[in-house]
């Protein structure tokens, strides 16, 4: 197929942009017989012209088996790499609907993986108890019982459009939760699509409604959702929290005292956790004069003006990539695991703001 393309590239107008493209496949070809097999998991290449920080432009080219099965075939020649089956890799399978509904409105949204998102959302205004007698309180009732049953219906309908698309459920389970009875009165309602009943895995009392019931719902519902990476995020980071509040020492926070405890010993640190969006570079440097080679690590704006302290000698950079992707790479030397995690969480989000979005747990 490669034979082929290269030999379509002839009718390329442009002559940069045939020699490029040539070029990239030719040296995809070359890493192609590299491999005597397709490895189980698919095999990803990628080659084309890339601008360096410097503005320089390189040619690089990018050849890896991915961790789960890839059951995605693709050849595309474009201005950019294409990574949307990579990323579906990274979705975990199950969405989960949640349903908060309270006295004050009703809210829709679904957990998957490490994104939580609302969907639907609407409040009601429903007349409180009246505490007079005679007809009057008769009626009132009657027209409390009509706008409760009403809205029950909404958010029946409105459970449908969300969560139904093709005759089908969209969600792998559904919880609903709220402060007062309608949740139990919505569940048990014959206006609630038996679809949607049937996903029913857990109903719940919150003291919230909206979003904030939404958070309560995810944490009382953690049990039924282990499996989700939201859930598994959440537990990782508390025990994480848990070490630091009882001032264990089994904790590592930072760049520079992450590093030592990883560098001190094979498995030292027993679980590596770093924020996927971790904005470090590391640089390897070294010493022309001396020949003495050193590592260090940057964030952006920081100056990359390196100099030997002592002599003043410009220190030549070797190697610069980011922290992250480094520690990606070479987290099993020091004997650890490592967890990604994002700030999508309250937990994620205070990891990154108040311990730079790097830390560790050490072993006992």
């Amino acid at each position: 197929m490669l034979a082929d393309e290269y030999g379509t590239a002839a009718n390329i107008k442009s002559k940069v942009n045939r020699d490029s493209v040539r070029s990239a496949i030719t040296s995809v070809q070359a890493k192609l017989r590299l491999y005597k097999d397709v490895p189980p998991n698919g095999l990803v290449i990628y080659c084309g012209t890339i601008i360096t920080d410097d503005g320089k432009e390189k040619k690089e080219t990018i050849d890896f088996s991915p961790f789960k099965p890839i059951a995605h075939s693709l050849y595309h020649c474009d201005n950019r790499f294409h990574t949307e089956a990579l990323k579906a890799l990274l979705d975990d399978g199950s969405r989960f609907g949640f349903i908060i509904i309270d006295g004050s409105g009703c809210l829709f949204g679904t957990l998957q993986g490490n994104t939580r998102e609302i969907l639907h959302k609407f409040s009601v205004e429903l007349p409180k108890k009246h505490g007079r007698g005679g007809q009057s309180a008769l009626r009132f009732a009657r027209l409390r019982t009509e706008k409760r049953h009403n809205y029950v219906r909404k958010a029946a309908e409105t459970a449908v459009e969300v969560f139904i698309r093709n005759d089908r459920v969209t969600v792998a389970g559904l919880i609903l939760a709220g402060s007062a009875d309608f949740k139990t009165e919505l569940a048990q309602s014959e206006i609630f699509d038996k679809r949607l009943q049937s996903a029913i895995l857990r109903t719940v009392d919150i003291s919230n409604g909206g979003e904030m019931g939404l958070n309560q719902a995810i944490d009382l519902s953690s049990d039924v959702l282990s499996n989700c990476k939201f859930i598994q995020e959440k537990r990782l980071i508390g025990a994480y929290f848990e070490e630091i509040k009882v001032d264990s020492g089994r904790y590592v926070f930072g760049v520079e005292e992450t590093i030592q405890a990883l560098e001190s010993g094979r498995g030292v640190v027993e679980t590596l956790i770093c924020w996927e969006n971790l904005d470090i570079e590391r640089y390897k440097l070294r010493n022309g004069a001396t020949g003495e080679e050193k590592v260090a690590t940057l964030r952006p704006g920081e100056p990359t003006n390196f100099v030997d302290p002592v002599t003043q000698t410009a220190l030549e950079i070797v190697e610069q990539t980011t922290l992250l992707e480094w520690l990606a790479n070479n987290y099993k030397l020091f004997g650890a695991a490592i967890e990604i995690v994002t700030d999508k969480s309250q937990e994620g989000a205070q990891f990154v703001k108040g311990f730079g979005g790097i830390g560790g747990i050490q072993s006992g």
